[in-house]
C-alpha cells in the first residue's frame, strides 16, 4: 500500500515504480487497490481549490519555526 501512494504522490523511486509494473498484472488486490487510490485521490483534487497563502500568515508560520 505504501508503494502505491507513493507511486500515486510521484514520490516512488524508479524501481518501485518498476517492481509496481512489472507485479501488478499477477496481483488483483494490487490492480485493486491503486484504482482506488487512484479515484479517491482524484476525486479530492476536483474539490481542493488551491489559494496561495497569504504572506502575513506564511512569515508568522515561519518566524515560529525559527524561534
Amino acid at each position: 500500500m505504501k508503494i502505491i501512494q507513493a507511486i500515486l504522490d510521484d514520490e516512488a523511486s524508479e524501481a518501485e515504480k518498476d517492481h509496481f509494473r512489472e507485479n501488478m498484472d499477477k496481483c488483483i488486490p494490487c490492480i485493486e487497490a491503486y484504482r482506488l487510490e487512484k479515484c479517491i485521490k482524484d476525486s479530492l483534487n476536483m474539490k481542493i481549490v488551491k489559494k496561495p497563502c497569504p504572506e502575513s500568515i506564511l512569515n508568522t508560520i515561519i518566524s515560529k519555526i525559527n524561534s
